[in-house]
């Protein structure tokens, strides 16, 4: 039995995410999960149909791993802690535009 390849990149696609998401990424929409849902059902069924026991099984892992993706809940963000990082990021960025000021005062202040 031959995986074909874009059965594989698609597989690639379903699982990584699930490894390499961001703590702060929100997991795709409803309705994106549940058409993947049914994707993978379908050819989970037509690998069935056809035999293809190890492929049926490789979806049913990367459904799983979707249906875990999908399920992990937005994480809620107060408005206070939003107001205080958007503060620090601007204290920081007001102190590299003063460190950027320096450099040009001082670029500007050499001699040729």
């Amino acid at each position: 039995m031959r995986l074909k390849p874009c059965f594989l990149a698609f597989a690639l696609l379903l699982g990584m995410p699930a490894f390499a998401q961001n703590p702060s990424t929100p997991p795709p929409d409803a309705g994106d999960c549940k058409a993947q849902e049914a994707a993978l059902e379908r050819d989970m069924e037509l690998a069935r149909s056809r035999g293809q026991m190890l492929r049926r099984r490789e979806l049913a892992d990367t459904l799983s791993a979707l249906q875990q993706r999908c399920k992990t809940p937005v994480p809620v963000v107060s408005r206070e802690a939003r107001i205080e990082r958007l503060e620090n990021e601007v204290r920081t960025l007001r102190a590299e535009l003063e460190r950027a000021e320096e450099q040009l005062r001082s670029a500007k202040s050499e001699p040729h």
